[in-house]
């Protein structure tokens, strides 16, 4: 992603990458070791988005928005603003009731943390992005104090009772991604 960023010129296409990591523990920028309870034998990697730390992994969709934010007009807390209500309306076509909260970025149901984000802006470029819990083992969040909070409870879709293959998540969060991002604006490219 940095790579990409750092190479990327003025005409260079959008891209929004899809993926599921293996277990790992990413602490950000702002991040502190102490949210780290015990990491146990899942890897804890310094990650330069923003944010504080936060795990990844199987069942977990993580999309990377690798977007030139001067396209759009967008600044980092409107990308922001953008991804939670594309995860929101998402969530909402199944059912789930949804919500952002302004004093913790992210999107929540009933209080639990259904997703997280974390960006990083570099030369008026985005990378990072926005991961989603939709069914997944869940114990290791109780190894650390997710995005700095103590005690922040998690959920996953599949907890929700709602079903839903990694690949139609990918397919459909990103479709709706893309309808925010692209009224009148360039194409992006999925990787």
């Amino acid at each position: 992603m940095r790579e990409f960023t750092d190479q990327r010129e003025a005409q260079t296409p959008d891209e929004i990458w899809q993926v599921e990591h293996p277990a790992v523990f990413t602490l950000g920028q702002a991040g502190r070791h102490e949210h780290v309870l015990d990491a146990g034998d899942i890897p804890l990697v310094q990650s330069d988005r923003g944010g504080q730390v936060t795990y990844h992994g199987p069942g977990q969709i993580v999309l990377y928005p690798l977007l030139n934010l001067r396209r759009y007009g967008l600044g980092a807390r409107r990308l922001v603003t953008l991804l939670e209500a594309s995860v929101v309306n998402w969530l909402g076509q199944y059912g789930v009731i949804a919500a952002a909260r302004a004093d913790a970025p992210g999107v929540y149901v009933d209080n639990a943390k259904i997703a997280a984000l974390g960006l990083r802006i570099r030369r008026g470029c985005s990378y990072h992005g926005v991961a989603v819990n939709i069914a997944m083992d869940l114990t290791p969040y109780q190894q650390i104090n997710p995005c700095g909070h103590a005690d922040l409870p998690v959920v996953d879709l599949a907890t929700l009772g709602v079903h839903c293959s990694l690949e139609r998540a990918f397919n459909e969060l990103t479709a709706v991604l893309l309808a925010q991002l692209t009224r009148g604006k360039p194409d992006i490219q999925r990787g």
